[in-house]
């Protein structure tokens, strides 16, 4: 088994690269000379050549660099060599900064005629629509020109962050009270705080992890306000009313959606506080700290090889139709998933790739249940990507973040269902999945949602003109694990520090909110098609099929979940109420 990307996928070497790298250079350089010329058809047509040229270059481009630079966030030259590319793409973006405020001079009618008389450029319309539909936040061309160059201080923070946090990072030791000493790595501490059966010594080793983040807090926070300040310069340059609703705007997103998905979770919130009470007494603890989230209800320490978890994510797919099955061996074969954690690779998980290249897998595997979820989850992105390539042009192809995450959930949601069912379970396996269920709906739902409503409570403080430091960061993330957990995590003296934690924060701010909407949508979904309600499969691909082709919250809105209203939100609500109700009574029968 190659257990390691192909990159050759992508280039055979770096010459190949660098010689890619000199053709986008040219083709940036030929932009300027269609300024002043896109109201004649031949011009506008030239332009939109030259555009799928540079979406098929730069997708290739970024995937290879990108991914070289995420295998050892320690080497130089891989991380030189993204941060090289993201310069050009800023240059790429500050070349072309003329073309919106010109299509808009050119006003819709004109368009609508231009498409009209030339059906095969169809594949920019929706593109077209997006742009005259936020018409009055678009500026002339000198002013887009600045906002473009300046976009690139976003980057900065971002790289900062990275670097801070992955390319400085130097692991720390905890000392147990055995007389072992354990490195703590962001890719190990769950596991290593899962396995020990002293509150001391989980203690030990998550102030190990975030230690780390306490002695450089202040950089931390210094580079979070940057970010906002970065934010806030741009919502004020486009005449938007608060950072949210730029950013929902873009999409087309309503605001009531962001808080409604807030409200649900701060009233729905006693289920979450009832499963921390329950996991508070079923394992004998005088407190249930934040890091105890990952102790095990059983004694079960089932372990899995990679090879066992992609056999059991097969299994769970068996009854669905051929062609996803398909789908699903081709994005796991060999070269297309990087499995393993290594020293240098940056953590977590996630699926990139589309527009012109076969999907890639990077996981971090350690061989626990969790991580066959992860890959079905992962597998999920993948597949859609799949869908979303076959079915729609390359301009139409790249969803959106907002339905990002309902292909991957409804994998997890298949694959729990498929695991209590495929075989007589004991009370333990009973517990142990219901724990699992659970703990989706506490990491996908109710975390994220803290997360998001951290994020729009500082950009609040940001709009108001108040300072941001690491306490006010700190007090904003305690006051809401307490409203939502119902636990002071100011008693864990670093877990406060959370929000450095989470590169979502710094790299795709109001990112994560998503994961929750996402999570709703697909659980409407799944239900479904579990209870094999007529068209729910044919509805369930049609949404994977539309990739970008339409506002993100229409896609949901034709596949039949309506995430403008209350109702997807306190489903979850209720689901979470049923799911820990039954894990209450599983709980006290293996007390009799």
């Amino acid at each position: 088994m190659n257990a390691h990307w192909d990159l050759t996928r992508l280039y055979p070497d770096d010459k190949a690269y660098e010689n890619d790298l000199e053709k986008l250079k040219k083709e940036i350089s030929l932009l300027p000379q269609y300024k002043g010329k896109l109201a004649e058809d031949d011009k506008l047509s030239e332009y939109f050549d030259l555009q799928i040229e540079l979406e098929l270059l730069v997708n290739r481009l970024y995937a290879y660099a990108a991914s070289k630079a995420d295998l050892n966030r320690k080497d130089v030259d891989n991380v030189s060599r993204e941060s090289e590319l993201v310069l050009l793409l800023r240059q790429l973006e500050s070349s072309s900064s003329f073309f919106e405020p010109e299509i808009l001079a050119l006003g819709k009618d004109h368009m609508d005629s231009y498409f009209q008389r030339n059906k095969d450029y169809d594949q920019f319309d929706f593109q077209i629509r997006k742009l005259f539909d936020r018409e009055s936040h678009v500026l002339t061309d000198d002013k887009e020109r600045l906002l473009s160059d300046f976009a690139a201080f976003h980057d900065v923070g971002d790289n900062l962050y990275s670097t801070l946090s992955v390319g400085d990072y130097r692991p720390k030791k905890a000392h147990l009270s055995d007389g072992r000493e354990v490195e703590v790595t962001t890719a190990n501490w769950t596991t290593l705080i899962a396995e020990e059966k002293k509150a001391e010594d989980r203690k030990s080793i998550f102030e190990a992890l975030y230690l780390y983040y306490d002695e450089h807090k202040n950089t931390y926070a210094e580079i979070y306000s940057f970010l906002l300040q970065s934010q806030l310069a741009e919502m004020k340059a486009r005449g938007y009313s608060s950072i949210l609703e730029e950013h929902l705007d873009k999409n087309k997103i309503p605001t009531s959606v962001f808080l409604n998905l807030i409200e649900v979770a701060h009233e729905g919130a006693k289920p979450l506080q009832k499963y921390y009470e329950l996991r508070r007494r079923s394992l004998h603890l005088e407190k249930h700290r934040s890091y105890d989230r990952f102790l095990s209800l059983t004694e079960s320490k089932k372990k899995v090889t990679y090879e066992e978890s992609k056999e059991m994510f097969f299994h769970s797919i068996e009854k669905f139709p051929k062609d996803f099955q398909d789908k699903a061996r081709k994005v796991t074969m060999d070269g297309m998933v990087d499995v393993y954690p290594q020293e240098g690779k940056t953590t977590g998980a996630y699926s990139r790739g589309g527009g012109g290249l076969e999907p890639m897998i990077l996981l971090n595997f350690q061989g626990t249940l969790e991580d066959v979820f992860t890959l079905a989850h992962e597998s999920g992105h993948s597949i859609h990507t799949l869908y979303s390539d076959e079915n729609q042009p390359l301009m139409k192809q790249n969803y959106t973040i907002f339905v990002a995450e309902i292909a991957s959930t409804f994998n997890e949601h298949n694959l729990l269902d498929d695991l209590l069912e495929r075989e007589e379970l004991t009370r333990d396996d009973r517990i142990s999945l219901l724990q699992k269920a659970i703990d989706e709906i506490c990491g996908t739902f109710y975390r994220q949602t803290l997360f998001a409503e951290f994020e729009y409570l500082a950009s609040k403080k940001a709009e108001r003109g108040e300072a941001i430091s690491y306490q006010v960061l700190n007090d904003i993330m305690a006051k809401l694990y307490k409203e939502y957990y119902g636990i002071d995590i100011t008693e864990e003296v670093y877990k406060p520090l959370v929000w450095c934690y989470i590169p979502h924060l710094y790299g795709t701010p109001f990112y994560v909110y998503q994961y929750a909407t996402s999570f709703s949508a697909s659980l409407e979904l799944y239900s479904r098609v579990k209870k094999k309600e007529d068209h729910a499969f044919e509805d369930y691909f049609s949404l994977l099929s539309q990739g970008g082709s339409d506002y993100p919250i229409y896609e949901v809105q034709k596949a039949g979940v309506d995430l403008t209203t209350k109702e997807p939100f306190v489903a979850v609500v209720r689901r979470m109420e049923e799911l820990v109700d039954r894990l209450e009574k599983e709980l006290d029968s293996k007390n009799d």
